[in-house]
């Protein structure tokens, strides 16, 4: 997967850019030909003198890898940021091309931040750094940034103490505007139109009047309309609880009158 990641353009302006700069030619594989670690040094010394003191000729192995370290320490120090530094191992022993070739494009953008004609890599933002008067820093600790909110068009009018109600208001919906902390919440429905008017104390009967159905006003000693009606019905000659009740029909019978006359006495 490494492997496949590597890529063959990049090799090809890397190759034009170093043998430009050194003025000494790779060979036909670019990986071998940097793997002595003496074309790398000879690299880092143009872009900055000095880097590297000593070049070692690759006798023997650990010349190679001394130069290839020397190399990554110059480089370090150059700005090439450590995470995009490869390891020597990945050069010497083939294990990581890809990473060498990034390492190689990172110091490449490296020397065009610092001025050096280079056709490939990026060009580092620079760092813009500012220095405020310590009066300036002190009166920045009494303003309240943007990330934290802004309180324009906001203040505390109409707050409450906490845990009191808070009354909505809307006058779009046509309600009345709640005067004072006694006024029933939205939350709890509304009072609008309705009053305590007729209203007697709890467990007295309440009359019920609808004009519509032609009733009349009543006091509470009217019996109520759930205990029947008396209409058209009075007490006239009631008897005694007790005593028998006459039963009188003019059909079957004369008038009072004649019955007394006959002596008839009941």
């Amino acid at each position: 997967q490494l492997a496949q990641k590597y890529d063959p353009q990049r090799e090809r302006e890397l190759r034009a850019w170093i043998e430009g700069t050194t003025g000494r030619r790779i060979g036909d594989n670019f990986m071998d030909g940097l793997k002595d670690g003496v074309i790398l040094c000879e690299l880092i010394n143009k872009l900055q003198p000095g880097s590297v003191p000593k070049v070692n000729e690759p006798v023997q192995n650990w010349h190679k890898l001394e130069n290839i370290g020397n190399f990554l320490r110059a480089i370090t120090r150059y700005g090439v940021k450590p995470h995009d530094i490869f390891e020597a191992n990945d050069l010497f022993e083939n294990t990581n091309h890809t990473q060498v070739q990034s390492t190689l494009i990172a110091l490449a953008s490296q020397a065009k931040t610092k001025g050096n004609n280079v056709g490939l890599g990026v060009k580092y933002a620079e760092k813009q750094q500012r220095r405020f008067h310590p009066e300036k820093l002190r009166e920045g600790r009494n303003i309240i940034g943007l990330q934290m909110g802004t309180n324009k068009f906001a203040s505390q009018q109409g707050m409450t103490a906490y845990g009191t109600r808070r009354h909505l208001y809307d006058p779009k919906l046509g309600t009345d505007q709640p005067l004072d902390q006694a006024t029933i919440s939205l939350q709890m429905g509304t009072n609008k139109g309705a009053s305590q008017a007729g209203m007697t104390a709890p467990g007295t009967k309440r009359q019920i009047f609808e004009p519509a159905l032609g009733m009349e006003h009543c006091d509470t000693m009217t019996i109520g309309l759930q205990m029947g009606s008396n209409k058209g019905a009075s007490q006239q000659g009631m008897t005694v609880y007790g005593l028998p009740r006459q039963v009188y029909d003019p059909k079957y019978c004369g008038g009072p009158e004649l019955l007394a006359h006959d002596g008839y006495d009941g």
